[in-house]
């Protein structure tokens, strides 16, 4: 599915308060989108809300419960085995754990508990990786599709 139909899916299902998660490691290359995303989106429309929890999402679940998001979307670095940068949409009981990039807990319970506690539509917003090497910048395919969905949020 191309980026633009993905695009559209996450327009579509934006409904009411928005909470974007933004997950990853800067320091590891395309592990950093996550939080890349939320550094751009500097000036949201009032209904999003944005969390950088870089590499422990576990350590921000209170915080992101208390907001009571209607939606919540989780960005992560994921490997689905896609051209780098490719985005994709990736229900809660698809999110493989063994797919992820570099965090501690795992992502498919991370995003169960935050449906169950807020009863928001909770989502893998996941961004083929080209490297998670230590030390290494965003590599350009992933900075591509990082505007692009930058572009859509800032529209919402």
């Amino acid at each position: 599915m191309s980026d633009n139909k993905e695009l559209a899916k996450l327009k579509n299902r934006l409904q009411g308060k928005v909470l974007i998660v933004g997950i990853g490691n800067p320091l590891r290359g395309d592990d950093g989108v996550g939080p890349e995303i939320i550094k751009r989106l500097n000036n949201p429309l009032p209904r999003l809300l944005l969390f950088d929890v870089g590499e422990t999402p576990e350590n921000y679940l209170g915080k992101i419960v208390k907001q009571k998001p209607d939606t919540m979307v989780l960005i992560d670095a994921v490997d689905f085995g896609s051209s780098p940068g490719t985005i994709k949409i990736i229900e809660k009981d698809d999110i493989k754990d063994e797919s992820l990039s570099t965090h501690n807990a795992s992502l498919n319970l991370v995003a169960k508990y935050l449906q169950k506690e807020t009863s928001a539509d909770v989502f893998l917003l996941g961004i083929q990786p080209k490297t998670t090497e230590f030390g290494r910048e965003i590599s350009r395919p992933v900075r591509e599709g990082l505007e692009k969905i930058v572009r859509m949020l800032e529209r919402t």
